[in-house]
């Protein structure tokens, strides 16, 4: 099964992205997918906003992205666009780090004044990294979101029914991703 890097682009501690993005790496782990989570607020600030590539928090960020075979990236919504946090890291990371990935944008926010926020804001600086297949993504509204007291997250009907169709697209289009090596431009080894 394929390895996914779920990012989570929030500066919250008690952030509903965060915590709606566990909810779903539990549920692609259920499915035999080996998940990694990576909380951007947890790396380390000065090498974010200095861009110390070299800073081992980055350069770490970086190793992670190469290895995911996909990517599930989810944010807040500030003032129409994906926050900051989440900026500062995919300005450090190569120009192609998402070459032949599948990826799933998803976004919370406070307001329906938001939802485009995916695709006009997200969607094109992951296309220009390189992004294999950027799936349909899904924003959900915060009050949709409750946070449950054991650090889970429960969903209103019509907010569960959309990340579920978002989340069954992102899985079939693993299923049919073509090898990542090879969509990569990297030769794929064969058996002599």
């Amino acid at each position: 099964m394929a390895t996914i890097l779920s990012v989570s682009g929030s500066p919250s501690a008690t952030s509903r992205t965060s915590r709606l993005l566990r909810h779903l790496d539990r549920e692609l782990a259920a499915q035999h997918h080996r998940v990694v989570p990576l909380d951007v607020r947890t790396l380390d600030p000065g090498a974010l906003l200095g861009a110390d590539v070299s800073h081992p928090h980055i350069a770490r960020a970086t190793e992670l992205f190469a290895e995911a075979d996909a990517v599930v990236i989810g944010t807040p919504v500030y003032k129409a666009a994906y926050s900051g946090l989440l900026k500062s890291l995919l300005d450090l990371l190569p120009q192609r780090a998402l070459a032949g990935k599948t990826v799933l944008p998803l976004a919370t926010g406070g307001t329906t004044a938001h939802v485009l926020a995916i695709d006009y804001a997200l969607r094109p600086v992951l296309s220009a990294m390189g992004a294999g297949h950027v799936v349909q993504g899904w924003f959900v509204l915060d009050r949709h979101i409750t946070l449950l007291d054991d650090g889970g997250v429960a969903l209103d009907t019509e907010a569960a029914a959309g990340v579920g169709r978002a989340l069954h697209a992102f899985v079939r289009a693993l299923d049919r991703a073509p090898d990542t090596a090879s969509a990569a431009g990297n030769p794929v080894p064969t058996a002599a």
